[in-house]
């Protein structure tokens, strides 16, 4: 099935782009809803399922001999800002198990945070891995690797027991064969899985209702979701939108964003995950398109949509910062004639 059209873009009156997607909504049982465009298409889930990524952390008992915080579990789900309340904690974790920065093999690049940024310039400070925005995320795989006593400097290889843990496990929670999982390498250098969507959107359904993983792992993810929806700001940062959607929806709503404009949600009242993806990798008509999605299952309020109305209805702005035109959704979720129940 082809794209749909999700978001229009307006400059004025007139319509000036288009952004074609996908969407799948999944209940806890496996059966798919809604849809639109494809929820079949294979995408690379990025950084949205870094929340699944961390499960080996607190299963393998890691996170308890290492006493790691809420706030530092969701850091280690977290496509973070680079401020301080995110450095030191990355920084709080590596030191209690005693490696240093130089460990972390995310990479470098310019943190989220402009604050953040021109302080580590006017200092001169070096920009080092710590302000990667997946360094949280990687110092959770250092901390699984010291617990089980091996190697460091090659964790983030595909055939290293971590990333082989990890692929596990989302092969397990989203019910699709490992074999079928088709990988590549990150922007951060680790692995990165690609699966249908209604498989991503069925994985955070179950992230969201935990029943039918067992009862270790069920509380795992128990425990990660709470810290996620418990410490938002971890997760991204000030003003980004995991954070923004999380704090607003007051504990309903599990969100993770991931690049190339995917985005992953829970919801832990109905149980109902969904997986959204923009075809162009566009990340400026993704939260739109979330926020619309979230409309019509009636899993957000008007006031809650209000309170996001920068992120629903996101201004275009020019160069003198007038107001010259605006993103707004353009779909109707379809609601399925007959379910589908994936079977291995």
């Amino acid at each position: 099935m082809q794209p749909i059209k999700l978001v229009d873009v307006y400059r004025g009156e007139n319509l000036e782009s288009s952004h074609f997607g996908h969407v799948a909504v999944v209940n806890s049982e496996g059966e798919l809803l809604y849809s639109v465009g494809d929820p079949h298409r294979v995408t690379y889930a990025r950084s949205s399922v870094k929340p699944l990524q961390a499960i080996p952390i607190v299963e393998t008992g890691a996170a308890d001999q290492y006493e790691m915080t809420d706030q530092e579990l969701s850091l280690c789900c977290a496509s973070h800002s680079g401020e301080s309340q995110h450095t030191d904690r990355v920084l709080s974790m590596l030191k209690r198990v005693g490696v240093e920065v130089s460990s972390l093999q995310c990479g470098t690049h310019i943190p989220h945070a402009h604050d953040t940024y021109k302080n580590l310039i006017s200092s001169g400070k070096d920009l080092t891995p710590l302000y990667n925005n997946c360094s949280g995320k990687h110092a959770g795989m250092l901390i699984t690797a010291i617990h089980h006593h091996e190697t460091l400097e090659d964790y983030y290889l595909p055939t290293h027991p971590v990333q082989q843990r990890i692929i596990q496990v989302i092969s397990e929670v989203t019910d699709y064969p490992m074999e079928k999982i088709k990988t590549g390498v990150d922007g951060c250098g680790v692995p990165v899985h690609a699966l249908p969507l209604e498989r991503l959107a069925y994985g955070f359904a179950r992230m969201a209702h935990p029943h039918s993983l067992g009862s270790k792992r069920a509380e795992a993810v128990k425990r990660i979701t709470a810290a996620m929806i418990k410490h938002p700001e971890m997760v991204g940062g000030t003003g980004r939108f995991c954070t923004q959607l999380m704090r607003t929806a007051k504990g309903r709503l599990l969100g993770k964003a991931g690049a190339e404009a995917v985005y992953l949600i829970g919801d832990k009242e109905t149980g109902m995950g969904i997986a959204i993806k923009i075809e162009d990798g566009n990340g400026r008509a993704v939260y739109p398109a979330v926020l619309e999605t979230l409309r019509q299952l009636g899993m957000m309020s008007q006031d809650q949509l209000h309170h996001l109305q920068h992120h629903y209805r996101p201004a275009l702005k020019n160069a003198r910062n007038e107001h010259v035109g605006e993103l707004i959704p353009s779909f109707t979720l379809q609601k399925c004639k007959s379910t589908i129940v994936n079977k291995k």
